[in-house]
């Protein structure tokens, strides 16, 4: 039933697309574009369940908090894993949309992207995540096709596009036609996995122990997918496992490309499983435009040529691939009427 109401909540809300990722989280206003890019952490107090801080501010204390402040990632391989801090977190973003319009209590109509083939419990969890956080109406997208959309394919035209959507908790491999998926894969294998391979790596090959945020500062400076015309290095700097004394080492490309091969290699078998699955007209159409990257994932140096490589099929990073998941959700924000039917079926909607 339609909201008798939904005209004066227009006009005090704004309308909101939400990548709710498992490492950052983007938030697409309706008229506006992106105006948040937060990390998805909240740092809490345990012993008084107070929110201390939100985003970037509380990802700068995680491994740097007294044992009664801890800095939570609410979200686990792209699902919610703490229901309560989601909300509080969505309920921080919503505030901070709408802290210019006049208005005490947002509430706001929402599109959230969600992996491919989450559970009906899962779904739910965000549903009710978002609402209780304060949104009017909630709308559900899949990933892999908010990408597509936000790389411009043509997701509902006759014709296959294939997405590869890296982020930090799961890749998205998607083909997409009509506005549907029709064969896909979703990993719990990405960014943070790398995270975690380097982290092995330091402590099997130098006894080094490395925190969470280091890892990731090695990975953006210098981690490859294939051997680089020239070596990059950087210092790896953590606890040395045998005297428990801080330790500084360089490491190069080639050593961080050793590191996260299993992880790489996994993800490009994906690609492949995906593409044999893939219907004959389909995979000449992909021939034709290529295999799309999107999502931080798609900026590790070097994977676009070995996916090239390995697919025998050409690969593009689309523009600014952090954001497409966002800027797909903002486009169907922009025309819901003409593209509502990419939508999932949604509990909270029209309420």
């Amino acid at each position: 039933m339609k909201n008798p109401f939904g005209f004066i909540f227009n006009r005090f809300s704004h309308d909101i697309g939400i990548d709710l990722g498992t490492a950052n989280t983007l938030v697409y206003v309706r008229g506006k574009g992106i105006i948040i890019r937060e990390p998805s952490v909240v740092a809490m107090n345990k012993k008084t369940k107070e929110i201390l801080a939100v985003g970037e501010e509380a990802k700068r204390m995680v491994g740097r908090t007294p044992a009664h402040i801890v800095a939570i990632r609410p979200l686990v391989d792209g699902v919610i894993s703490d229901f309560e801090v989601t909300e509080q977190m969505l309920k921080y973003f919503f505030d901070r949309v709408h802290k210019e319009k006049f208005t005490f209590f947002p509430r706001p109509r929402v599109i959230i992207g969600i992996p491919y083939g989450v559970t009906e419990v899962e779904r739910r969890a965000v549903e009710e995540g978002a609402i209780n956080a304060g949104a009017r109406e909630v709308y559900l997208i899949e990933e892999p096709i908010a990408a597509a959309i936000g790389a411009r394919l043509p997701v509902q035209d006759a014709a296959g596009s294939m997405i590869v959507d890296i982020g930090g908790g799961t890749t998205e491999v998607a083909v997409i036609s009509l506005g549907g998926i029709v064969t896909s894969r979703s990993l719990r294998v990405a960014g943070d996995e790398m995270n975690d391979d380097i982290i092995s790596y330091a402590r099997e090959k130098f006894n080094l122990m490395l925190g969470e945020r280091t890892a990731e500062k090695i990975k953006m400076e210098i981690a490859a997918a294939v051997p680089l015309k020239q070596k990059l290095e950087t210092s790896m700097r953590g606890r040395d496992l045998l005297s428990g004394l801080p330790k500084e080492i360089v490491v190069n490309s080639e050593q961080i490309q050793e590191a996260i091969a299993k992880s790489v290699r996994i993800i490009i078998d994906n690609i492949k499983s995906t593409l044999e699955e893939t219907p004959p007209e389909l995979l000449a159409d992909i021939m034709d435009q290529g295999i799309i990257l999107a999502g931080g994932g798609a900026l590790l140096r070097g994977l676009d040529t070995l996916i090239s490589e390995e697919t025998k099929t050409i690969v593009h990073i689309c523009d600014d691939p952090l954001t497409a998941v966002a800027r797909g959700t903002g486009i169907v924000l922009e025309d819901l009427d003409l593209l509502s039917g990419v939508l999932l079926p949604a509990e909270f909607r029209d309420r």
